[in-house]
């Protein structure tokens, strides 16, 4: 019995190892939390522009296919998402590498840039797609297309960390397409998909992988 117990502990390592080589599991659960709160608030102010640049609802003026855009709209939507994106990489940094660190793991290793690899190209396609939906003024379209794409990069990077980021990917790709279909909800899906999702699995993350690690597995 003692021998079969044995065997079955060196196999777990061994699983455990190679899950540990093939998958980064560094990724911090609190650098979803802080990118959640980070989208809520760049959300708030995004829509607080548009409501005092319009003197309207942000549901309303999505409807209107197409809407004319003006330059401000324009830098206002990259500075808002430029800052959203800066410190959600800046908290992600900080919070990863302190877990890699007291997991005594490197942060920038092979699966990293695997990881980054599978998520960058189905962003930065997005980006483009996104602007050109605002070269043609298809306002309404612009916030559930950032929901698809960015799912199906967390969809296409998950294979190489975590999985409860595949499964948040899923979701974030199912509320794109909600939003596709119902024009003028797309800022509501947006901040559940960007800002209350990410609360959510971040905090599922920590409670399961950082809370107590040494009783938690990566498999």
């Amino acid at each position: 019995m003692t021998e079969e117990l044995d065997q079955l502990q060196q196999i777990q390592q061994i699983r455990s190892m190679m899950e540990r080589s093939s998958r980064f599991i560094s990724l911090s659960g609190l650098a979803g939390v802080f990118a959640g709160i980070f989208a809520l608030i760049g959300a708030g102010a995004f829509y607080m522009f548009i409501h005092s640049k319009f003197n309207s609802r942000y549901a309303q003026l999505a409807q209107v296919i197409p809407v004319e855009v003006d330059l401000s709209i324009i830098q206002f939507v990259i500075l808002d998402a430029a800052a959203i994106l800066f410190f959600s990489i800046v908290f992600a940094i900080f919070f990863t590498t302190r877990k890699a660190r007291s997991m005594g793991q490197t942060i920038w290793d092979v699966t990293a840039r695997r990881m980054i690899f599978s998520l960058a190209l189905p962003l930065v396609t997005g980006g483009v797609y996104c602007l050109v939906l605002l070269k043609y003024h298809w306002f309404g379209l612009i916030a559930p297309t950032t929901l698809v794409f960015y799912g199906l990069a967390l969809v296409n990077a998950g294979k190489h960390t975590l999985d409860e980021i595949k499964y948040l990917g899923i979701s974030e790709i199912v509320l794109g397409i909600i939003g596709l279909f119902f024009i003028g909800y797309g800022i509501t899906l947006w901040v559940i998909g960007f800002g209350i999702l990410h609360i959510i699995y971040g905090l599922m993350m920590y409670a399961r992988y950082e809370a107590k690690p040494q009783e938690k597995k990566y498999w």
